[in-house]
């Protein structure tokens, strides 16, 4: 059986954990509660599937959609800025009148084949009236471009943001946050010398078990990119990086957060574990939309810390 394969390449991984125990509870994540090796293709979809979920997901980010259109056309001189040569290479800028505030950067997720960073622009609002700019980054999806080259485009935008936000009135720390698959890819831009710190969300640590699922028609991970892009197999950045989940979510994403956690904890690195009640994968971003939503005071403590 593939799993069987699977679990053995997690084991050779496993010292990139640095504690047995932890490492045994990441290979909860493939075996899961659910005893992941022994379910039917449907029931491991079904553990991942978050659109199946959520019953109102389309309601909801219809309501994302209008409230964002009304950012962009707001801010229409610095939204499309292009950081590199494709067409999904693009940013989305919303300063505020100090360019040497602090910036929330966000990445969307859709399990990097899907969703688009127009659709989440609403979710700065609770930032922004705090006093933070915020941008928001698009990126190739799969199959377009591989996972490996996806990260390495998030971390050509910032190269970008770094070197061009201050003409865009954006010039201060950046808070590097993620949701779902954008969490992955903020836990693999964390070191970029232009962040500070980061805001993971209900994000995908470990990638093995992914490959037994119809999101991997796409992304068609391969044995290294597994190994190397799983956040929970390599060293992290050593800085704050806070990780959220909400309490109501399908029990992989629980677990990948709450594992990453204790695996960066282990080894002495900051950063708070922070549950959402009763929020699901998707209501758990209102809790970053508003002002005093737990998300946003997350963000905004992360950085009044530097």
């Amino acid at each position: 059986m593939r799993g069987l394969r699977r679990r053995s390449i997690l084991a050779g991984g496993a010292g990139a954990l640095a504690a047995a125990p932890l490492a045994a509870r990441a290979q909860n994540i493939i075996e899961g509660p659910e005893n992941w090796a022994t379910l039917s293709r449907a029931q491991r979809e079904a553990l991942y599937d978050n659109s199946a979920a959520v019953a109102d997901v389309k309601e909801i980010t219809k309501r994302w959609d209008e409230a964002s259109a009304g950012w962009r056309r707001r801010f229409s001189k610095s939204v499309d800025l292009p950081y590199g040569d494709k067409p999904r290479n693009r940013w989305d800028l919303y300063p505020v009148k100090d360019a040497g505030a602090p910036c929330l950067v966000f990445v969307h997720g859709g399990y990097w084949s899907n969703r688009s960073r127009e659709t989440f622009a609403c979710l700065i609002e609770g930032v922004r009236e705090a006093g933070m700019s915020a941008a928001l980054v698009g990126y190739t999806l799969a199959p377009e471009a591989s996972l490996k080259q996806i990260v390495a485009e998030i971390d050509e935008a910032l190269d970008w943001l770094g070197r061009e936000g201050g003409k865009h009135g954006i010039s201060g720390p950046i808070i590097l946050s993620g949701w779902s698959a954008g969490a992955h890819l903020a836990a693999m831009a964390l070191g970029h010398p232009a962040v500070r710190a980061g805001l993971g969300i209900s994000g995908v640590y470990e990638l093995a078990p992914l490959r037994d699922l119809a999101v991997n028609d796409k992304l068609k991970l391969t044995d290294e990119e597994v190994a190397s892009l799983s956040p929970l197999r390599i060293a992290p950045a050593e800085k704050p990086f806070a990780l959220a989940y909400g309490t109501s979510e399908l029990s992989p994403f629980v677990e990948n957060t709450r594992i990453y956690h204790a695996y960066r904890s282990a080894l002495h690195l900051p950063g708070a574990l922070i549950p959402v009640p009763h929020a699901n994968h998707f209501t758990v971003l209102e809790a970053l939309r508003e002002k005093d939503g737990v998300l946003a005071r997350a963000a905004v403590e992360l950085a009044a810390s530097l």
